[in-house]
């Protein structure tokens, strides 16, 4: 389904040659060369096609792909122009998650917090989301003519693609104009709230004349992507609107949660955990896919663009990175986090009373004694569990020094290990043990013993190269300075490269939305007051956090579910998938002193900046040709 759907996006990127012209979410159709809308819009197999283009628009930045082709928005590197790589840097590298080394000019700006009206990148991101906008009420136009009843559910993909747009409107430049047909007058503004409640009444509207829950070709939209994004805008309707709403966050968010999407439980690489698989190469058939509830679907040979997954991979290699290892051919140096994000990925303590209940035994009279143990040489013993017959074990925090085996405290039976081979003697020398915890097995039928060292419960998700990196950033420019993030890799799960065997264009899909996302947001919008379940809010986190350990060692009590450890859990969750922003303005931290982070307002150890870059400017070019429009505040 994935070939089909990128197949195509490419004939239709190539015979729409849309111009670059796109201002103020109005633009005229195409090249009088190429096919016209009239040739595209026959009958319900040329309108699908067509519909491929709207996707497409997501994932492409011009007619031939790559960086060499007729560009669909002018005055930018084409590459730089792709939605999902603009939105990484308008929502993670403005926060805590990302810097970059390079100077293009712009991009410094964007995690410094100093951008003006006149930035590529924002800029850029407003033409891609107006073009976006005017290819979808072009294609309802169009589309509208024609009787096959299949058509209208294409519309209401188109009129899902406009909702999702203006949903990254109203996140990212709050008032813009209002369009939902092709018009050649120049549009007036719109209020936020205005927007929101347009994105509203779409949703609810075209979410019964969408395709069932997992019903459409993957990368296409269905009726659970309707109540995804319905999740996603009541859980910021009090930031846009003034009025929260998140009563109407957990509806959603439980219409989703019941729908047949499921969260992506199974390791397949066998390396503890199954989140890693959500960004690999083969994530549209690795399972991945049951969790993606709009993904946009890359292709190194059908879609190539050095944004989307291209730019993430690349970006993010550098230093003394093997390329190779991630599937690409060469690494850009420039994308890394900030010690701030990495501290998110903490190590809970290990729980020595779980570990031993777990072994099933019953307390014996043989312990260990030493100054290696909790009380020395003088006693009482650490008891040991007598887990089958003759054979004991103990799980143990140890400190540098020396232990021996005892029974009953008593001296006159002991065992050490002369031989220092893992075989004990009666009365044997002192077993040295370094510090850590283990799991001790003494084993009276061989008079064998071992201590297997028991390595700390690790949160996995926390995916970062840090050979030749420095945790502090010194200095933004070099890409030594923070640690490299490995999130994402153009691999599968058994470590094969994606379809381009050059390692140029990566095939790995990005989620837009994902029910991990919806967990959180449910259990978010019910911490807010929202009404919803708390028990099952404490259990669709701890689901998140299971997959992440691959267990239960980083489970969290109902005590520890607060607002700010949701904050962090989608930092952990959801970093470089861009979110982040977006969070941080939810909890008042994203402009706020109450949170600080390396480079925040460019400065080493940051320092608040003006509430107004909560959002960003209408481009400059823009307010110029329209007087109807008014520039945001600050700006």
């Amino acid at each position: 389904m994935k070939n089909k759907i990128n197949k195509l996006i490419f004939i239709v990127a190539i015979s729409l040659g849309i111009t670059s012209c796109h201002d103020d979410l109005d633009q005229s159709p195409i090249d009088p060369d190429s096919f016209t809308e009239q040739d595209v819009f026959t009958d319900a197999t040329s309108a699908k096609g067509a519909l491929a283009k709207l996707y497409a628009s997501l994932a492409l930045t011009g007619q031939n792909g790559g960086d060499d082709g007729a560009a669909d928005i002018a005055d930018i590197n084409q590459g730089f122009s792709q939605y999902t790589r603009m939105l990484f840097n308008l929502n993670e590298l403005t926060t805590d998650h990302a810097v970059v080394g390079w100077g293009d000019p712009g991009l410094p700006d964007l995690h410094g917090m100093y951008w003006s009206a006149s930035n590529d990148f924002s800029g850029a991101m407003y033409l891609r989301l107006a073009q976006e906008v005017s290819f979808c009420n072009s294609f309802i136009l169009q589309a509208s003519s024609l009787s096959e009843p299949e058509v209208e559910g294409f519309i209401a993909e188109a009129r899902f693609l406009r909702a999702f747009a203006y949903y990254n409107l109203i996140d990212l430049f709050a008032n813009v104009p209002l369009l939902t047909e092709i018009t050649t007058e120049l549009p007036v503004q719109s209020s936020r709230t205005d927007l929101f409640n347009f994105v509203e009444t779409e949703l609810l509207e075209i979410q019964d004349l969408l395709p069932n829950s997992q019903a459409n070709e993957y990368g296409r939209v269905d009726r659970i992507a309707a109540m995804a994004l319905l999740s996603k805008l009541y859980l910021n309707a009090e930031v846009w609107t003034g009025t929260p709403r998140y009563d109407d966050c957990v509806t959603f968010s439980n219409n989703v949660m019941n729908s047949s999407y499921t969260l992506h439980t199974s390791d397949l690489n066998g390396n503890g955990t199954a989140y890693d698989e959500l960004f690999l190469a083969d994530n549209d058939t690795n399972g991945a896919q049951n969790e993606f509830i709009f993904p946009i679907a890359f292709d190194g040979v059908q879609t190539a663009t050095y944004g989307g997954s291209t730019f993430l991979i690349h970006g993010a290699t550098g230093g003394t990175m093997d390329p190779s290892t991630l599937g690409i051919n060469g690494g850009w140096g420039g994308y890394r986090t900030t010690k701030a994000m990495v501290e998110k990925f903490e190590s809970p303590a290990i729980d020595l009373a779980s570990l031993n209940s777990s072994l099933g035994g019953t307390p014996s009279d043989w312990g260990l004694v030493g100054d290696a143990t909790e009380n020395s040489w003088d006693g009482p013993d650490m008891e040991m569990f007598e887990t089958s017959t003759n054979v004991f074990e103990l799980y143990a925090q140890l400190s540098d020094g020396e232990m021996k085996f005892r029974f009953n405290e008593d001296w006159g039976n002991n065992y050490g290990d002369d031989g220092v081979d893992g075989v004990v003697e009666a009365d044997g020398a002192n077993i040295s043990v370094t510090a850590g915890t283990y799991l001790i097995n003494f084993d009276l039928n061989n008079f064998t013993y071992s201590l297997t060292i028991v390595p700390p419960p690790a949160d996995k998700r926390g995916m970062f190269y840090t050979d030749g990196q420095n945790l502090e950033i010194a200095a933004i420019p070099p890409f030594k300075e923070g640690y490299a993030v490995t999130k994402f890799k153009n691999i599968d799960v058994n470590g094969n490269i994606g379809n381009d065997s050059s390692g140029e264009f990566t095939d790995t899909d990005l989620p837009m939305i994902r029910l991990a996302e919806i967990y959180l947001n449910y259990a978010e919008a019910t911490l807010r007051g929202g009404g919803g379940d708390a028990n099952l809010a404490l259990s669709v986190i701890n689901e998140l956090r299971e997959r992440a350990y691959g267990d239960a060692s980083g489970n969290i009590s109902s005590g520890e579910l607060t607002l700010d450890f949701i904050l962090d859990e989608r930092s952990r969750e959801l970093y470089w998938e861009g979110q982040r922003r977006t969070d941080l303005i939810r909890f008042n931290k994203f402009t706020s002193g109450d949170y600080l982070w390396p480079y925040k307002g460019n400065q080493p150890n940051g320092v608040s900046a003006g509430a107004f870059r909560n959002i960003f400017p209408i481009p400059n070019n823009t307010i110029l040709t329209n007087p109807n429009l008014e520039q945001n505040q600050g700006y």
